[in-house]
């Protein structure tokens, strides 16, 4: 047990077993699932966490049946067949002294094709596929799959199944009166609409016996119209536990929902406070999750009694070994998660692998690995943002001799912009993570320098990389040299002063943050009661959903015009997964976005625009410019021209919305190859 998080690191006993802490692996899909040669890719990838110490993983979502996949190609656990390759992961695992268990989710109305199953025929806003309403029939066979899925589980070695019942898939259909419409057994009282998964529960229990994990995800807080009320969350708690289920593990809020539950601007271990309810209620342990990112928070949730285990998921896509740094006591080793979601929940909803922004070895620990050089070198590199970092720490983990260069008297480049805006304070997690792993690495840090091809010719490098990052693009319009107009920079870095009504010029990523942060007099995130009241997030959970009838209005101490050149929505290249979320931050703020916009010239009076086919001048004291950047690299042509051997990367290299996913990526690349 940890002196440092003696709660965390306490055994459970679940009677015919033990968790050796009370961290579970939160279910998420990784897209491994599908892929070729996915399986292997997946035994290394779970090994790799139960090795850093995780008490319970549960998998990614498998359907019991062809109906419930989430995709036409996705996962399925109903045949014989299964069973070999599921046993690669259990394998894998069990020789790293772990415990999995695999979810078993069917999606219902949520499934991305068009032989969709649901209690009702109700079409569900995020997919473009109308279900069709199960027979009677069609429900008793879907409640054999789950038990026949948990049977496979159990012969392909898994210590348990978690039964999904919440986030919007089918069980949580056929709870709520939202999409229950049905006049059946299935359908009317709430007694009646639980009998599903109740009867799934029991039948798992039978085919598998008493000596297997099983977990159920409740729904604590549906976050939709006509979902659960308090009581009947309590209800089918302690009818689960009734019917055999192991441990209550929590899940928040439908994936339609309009309200965020993991995004960086929610506040951490924003949702305990339900949990916490649910606890005193039942016997079996329950599980906290959502924005639980550090051992600390973590510590403090089971210390006050709020659960019996905390679930992550993502944090430990961001290092794999968290459990057994924070064991050790050395917490600011950890690679914290900033819940960003751009590598890991963006991509799989765009059928892609996920990984992790600050960890890109994650779902890929097959295929890039830092193995130990044969022969070292001497490598400069020249700018400490994500590319360089990311590429010294690795490089140096190898065995290179590496000196890093910056003329900022600081590390993290562009997040340092970053970590200012309201909602993205995360961002100061990556750069004292970086300033660690540079000193345990043995990098050679030269802040507060600028270098040129003598200065680095002289230090006799055998490589250089470059990963100076970017400069803005300058806008090309009569008065754009006037005194009122910024750029980004003179807004997040230099703190020029800003006045009552101002036009932003992009509205990109950078675009947004910068109307964040005009229009924010305190962080929400950082004031979780107010964050809640302005999301409308009831906690007296006295309406249905807990959602709230009105929601607090964010004091807005500016009025700002957001425009861009582009004619679609305004925020389109903003991530899948969290875009919405910034939209909706600003347009309760009242902030003005404008498409379609041509900049005609920018006078003393404001800026005069052009928009379908009208032309006006908006009245502001300022303009920030953010229309974009391009690549900076002052010393590649010179470097080359010595005969240096020259490597770009980062924004550097491509300067396309600032991407730190892309440059800290290529930075690891680099370093695995070098």
């Amino acid at each position: 047990m940890s002196a440092s998080y003696p709660h965390l690191f306490e055994p459970l006993d679940l009677g015919f077993t033990t968790l050796k802490n009370r961290v579970l692996m939160g279910s998420m899909h990784t897209g491994l699932e599908e892929a070729k040669g996915g399986f292997e890719k997946m035994a290394a990838f779970y090994a790799a966490r139960a090795r850093g110490g995780v008490g319970l993983i549960v998998t990614g979502g498998i359907s019991p049946n062809v109906r419930g996949r989430l995709a036409p190609n996705g996962s399925q656990i109903s045949h014989f067949w299964h069973i070999k390759e599921h046993k690669k992961v259990t394998d894998a695992v069990h020789q790293a002294d772990g415990k999995i268990c695999l979810q078993i989710l069917h999606a219902g109305r949520y499934s991305y094709h068009p032989f969709s199953l649901a209690p009702s025929a109700i079409k569900a806003p995020i997919t473009p596929f109308k279900p069709r309403q199960m027979s009677s029939r069609q429900i008793e066979t879907t409640i054999s799959h789950y038990a026949r899925a948990a049977k496979k589980a159990q012969q392909a070695g898994y210590d348990g199944v978690e039964v999904m019942g919440s986030e919007g898939y089918l069980i949580n259909q056929f709870l709520c009166t939202r999409t229950n419409k049905r006049t059946d057994k299935w359908g009317g009282s709430f007694e009646n609409r639980m009998q599903f998964p109740l009867e799934i529960i029991r039948r798992i229990r039978e085919k598998v016996g008493k000596n297997f994990i099983l977990i159920y995800r409740l729904s604590m807080i549906d976050l939709v119209e006509d979902g659960h009320k308090l009581e009947e969350v309590i209800q089918l708690g302690k009818a689960a536990e009734d019917a055999g289920a192991t441990i209550i593990n929590t899940g928040i809020g439908w994936h339609e929902a309009r309200v965020p539950t993991i995004v960086t601007s929610v506040p951490r271990g924003a949702f305990t406070w339900i949990t916490a309810r649910l606890k005193q209620e039942l016997n079996v342990p329950v599980v906290a999750c959502n924005r639980i990112n550090t051992p600390e928070i973590a510590e403090k949730i089971l210390q006050d009694g709020e659960a019996d285990m905390v679930s992550m998921a993502r944090p430990l896509l961001a290092d794999p070994d968290f459990v057994n740094k924070a064991q050790q006591g050395k917490p600011e080793s950890i690679n914290t998660c900033i819940a960003c979601n751009q590598a890991c929940l963006d991509h799989v909803f765009k059928n892609k692998r996920a990984t992790c922004l600050v960890n890109p070895l994650a779902c890929y620990e097959t295929e890039l690995v830092m193995q130990p050089v044969s022969s070292a070198k001497r490598i400069g590199v020249i700018g400490a943002g994500p590319a360089g970092l990311a590429f010294a720490c690795y490089a140096a983990e190898r065995g290179h001799e590496v000196h890093l260069f910056d003329s900022a008297a600081e590390i993290g480049g562009q997040f340092n912009f970053a970590k200012q805006i309201p909602g993205k304070e995360e961002f100061h997690e990556t750069i004292r993570y970086f300033a660690h792993r540079l000193q345990e690495t043995g990098v050679t840090l030269h802040l507060g320098e600028t270098q040129s091809v003598e200065s680095l010719s002289a230090e006799k490098f055998d490589e250089v990389v470059l990963a100076t990052g970017v400069k803005p693009r300058q806008l090309d319009i009569e008065g754009a040299d006037l005194p009122h107009v910024l750029g980004y920079i003179d807004v997040l870095r230099d703190h020029k002063e800003v006045g009552k009504r101002v036009a932003v010029i992009g509205a990109g990523g950078i675009g947004f943050d910068v109307s964040e942060y005009l229009t924010t007099t305190e962080s929400p995130t950082v004031h979780p009661d107010e964050w809640h009241k302005i999301w409308g997030i009831d906690k007296t959970y006295q309406h249905r959903g807990a959602l709230l009838t009105q929601k607090l209005a964010e004091p807005n101490p500016r009025e700002v015009y957001l425009m861009q050149r582009k004619d679609g929505k305004v925020g389109a290249g903003l991530g899948k997964t969290s875009g919405w979320v910034h939209r909706n931050t600003l347009k309760n703020k009242g902030v003005k976005m404008l498409n379609g916009v041509t900049y005609k010239r920018i006078v003393p009076e404001g800026i005069e625009i052009e928009r379908d086919g009208e032309t006006q001048l908006l009245a502001v004291d300022n303009v920030v410019v953010c229309a974009g950047q391009l690549p900076f690299r002052p010393l590649q042509e010179s470097l080359q021209a010595a005969g240096i051997s020259t490597h770009i990367i980062g924004g550097a290299d491509v300067a396309a919305e600032l991407d730190a996913k892309r440059a800290i990526r290529q930075g690891a690349e680099l370093a695995a190859r070098i």
